[in-house]
């Protein structure tokens, strides 16, 4: 296994453990029971997946919450589907949860489109004030609340810290899947405002059907540098 890849996955099982305390951050109580439902966006045999759920099963274990004891927990994998997220939202939704979690944007946007009285927390959300999801961060509104990863200002430090590296490098493609970057088009935005100022030029280099992602990352690198 690559050391950063193995990195990453660490950190997504430790961030999916510490969301726990936001969903049930506090002792739990003789009698009580709880229902929840986590819309995770990969498939539900690749590892990282796997590693989150045993993550946030233990952190849960830690605070008196046990699945299949005193809290229920309903997980979907829609595997970066489109139709899928939505499908199983609609799905947890009608099961009556008292709480949802959601891993990355169309998640979160999924689970939104079907309640908006049901708490959801979310991780790994990219620019959540952007996206509309919250008011902020401090005092979010409404029934969602979570752990942002990313703001698009991070974007150009980005690409200063790629020219860093390699100062040779004057072209720059960035490779994206609209379908499931909904935050694409400010962080793009960001990206090409500081292209001139570091010296590269920037092409935008969208990726939809999985098909024709290896053809289209070829394409891309050619382009690029």
């Amino acid at each position: 296994m690559q050391p950063r890849l193995s990195s990453r996955r660490r950190f997504i099982a430790a961030v999916s453990g510490a969301t726990a305390w936001p969903l049930f951050g506090y002792a739990q109580q003789p009698g009580q029971s709880r229902r929840l439902g986590w819309l995770l966006p990969w498939p539900e045999a690749e590892r990282v997946a796997q590693e989150s759920v045993r993550a946030f099963a233990q952190a849960l274990g830690r605070l008196g919450w046990n699945d299949g004891k005193n809290v229920r927990i309903d997980y979907r994998f829609a595997a970066n589907d489109p139709a899928l997220f939505k499908t199983f939202a609609a799905e947890l939704i009608g099961l009556s949860p008292d709480a949802l979690l959601a891993s990355t944007p169309p998640a979160i946007m999924a689970l939104r489109g079907q309640t908006r009285t049901i708490p959801i927390v979310f991780v790994l959300m990219p620019d959540p004030i952007g996206l509309g999801l919250v008011q902020g961060l401090a005092r979010p509104g409404g029934n969602i609340t979570g752990f942002g990863t990313l703001d698009p200002p991070l974007m150009g430090k980005w690409l200063e810290l790629l020219k860093d590296v390699a100062p040779r490098v004057t072209r720059v493609a960035v490779i994206f899947n609209p379908d499931t970057s909904p935050y694409a088009p400010s962080f793009n935005q960001e990206i090409e405002a500081a292209a001139p100022i570091v010296g590269v030029t920037i092409t935008l280099a969208p990726v939809i059907q999985p098909s024709r992602r290896p053809s289209q990352r070829r394409r891309a690198s050619r382009e690029a540098d």
